[in-house]
């Protein structure tokens, strides 16, 4: 496992010190579930107080919902698609980033799984949020649904298909660091990006 920095600690103003201490957050998350990400650990992390790290997030439950905002914003801004180009491919490039992402915090993500089924209601909400926006995307992307036509149908099963698109890159992923035999990143790929214009209806079909 690698050495998390910490952030330094020369003085800067409160809302630069709690984002830089928000980014070493979402950086621990990404090794650890989100039960594992403690006050302590932070503030061992960040070379700072308990103290010093209450005032800035109130107690644990605020600084845990506060890492996980920050990591869903994270992880929106970085599956943003291309600008201009094929609709399939700039799906394609979304879909890469997401696998990426995926891996990159695979624990946090997990974690943020879990407790989006079982745990808080903030956490609940900033997933079912973030799977909005990424599902909401492919329409807002599209405006005039050439490629995918914006329809109650489409909705439907743009819906469902972020679900299976969730489940195949989770599963493959536990796969491959288990070091089982596994498709492809670009295997994965293909059947994902694939799978959506096959099971949308067409512009023309309304």
């Amino acid at each position: 496992m690698g050495t998390v920095t910490a952030p330094t600690r020369s003085r800067l103003p409160p809302e630069a010190r709690r984002s830089q201490l928000l980014d070493l957050g979402v950086r621990l998350l990404a090794t650890r579930s989100l039960d594992e990400l403690s006050v302590d650990l932070l503030a061992e992390e960040a070379g700072i107080s308990r103290g010093l790290l209450y005032h800035y997030f109130g107690n644990k439950h605020d600084f845990r919902e506060a890492v996980v905002r920050r990591a869903a914003d994270d992880l929106i801004a970085q599956t943003a698609p291309p600008p201009g180009g094929d609709p399939l491919e700039r799906l394609h490039a979304s879909l890469a980033a997401y696998v990426d992402y995926v891996l990159a915090n695979f624990e946090g993500y997990v974690s943020l799984l879990k407790g989006s089924a079982g745990g808080s209601e903030a956490v609940r909400a900033i997933y079912e949020e973030v799977r909005g926006v990424l599902s909401e995307r492919i329409f807002t992307e599209d405006p005039d649904g050439e490629f995918i036509a914006d329809t109650p149908h489409n909705r439907l099963v743009v819906r469902g298909w972020s679900a299976l698109t969730e489940e195949l890159v989770i599963t493959w992923g536990t796969d491959r660091r288990a070091g089982r035999a596994t498709v492809t990143r670009e295997e994965l790929l293909e059947v994902i990006t694939g799978a959506l214009p096959a099971l949308v209806r067409p512009p023309s079909a309304g």
